[in-house]
């Protein structure tokens, strides 16, 4: 079966950057659309960026401007790089496909603070 392995969050200061992957083990199809979400404590899982090609891309308006979906399928692996960091941004980030997920990862802690 499908499983996903998020990586690359940690602590990082307003206004730093990170770059989380997600690794898809299984089957890889090109044509599926993969996502980010983020979930912060009390709060709802929030779809924030999905692609399905490089010129198929679509993002949250929290992150709209900062945030770049990408994906190498070669790899099965897809990126979320994230500049101009906010303490709103603290959450734990997943990746999943939609609209039908596979089984959710363990997502990655990302943390802005000072």
């Amino acid at each position: 079966q499908v499983h996903l392995v998020e990586s690359g969050g940690g602590l990082v200061r307003p206004g730093g950057s990170l770059r989380l992957s997600c690794a898809v083990s299984g089957s890889w199809f090109r044509q599926n659309v993969m996502a980010w979400f983020r979930q912060a404590p009390g709060k709802q899982r929030e779809l924030i960026a999905s692609i399905f090609s490089e010129d198929g891309t679509n993002y949250a308006d929290s992150v709209k401007g900062r945030f770049t979906i990408s994906r190498d399928n070669a790899k099965k692996t897809v990126y979320l790089q994230m500049d101009s960091l906010k303490p709103e941004d603290t959450a734990v980030y997943f990746c999943n496909r939609v609209p039908q997920p596979f089984p959710w990862g363990q997502g990655t802690q990302v943390t802005v603070s000072s």
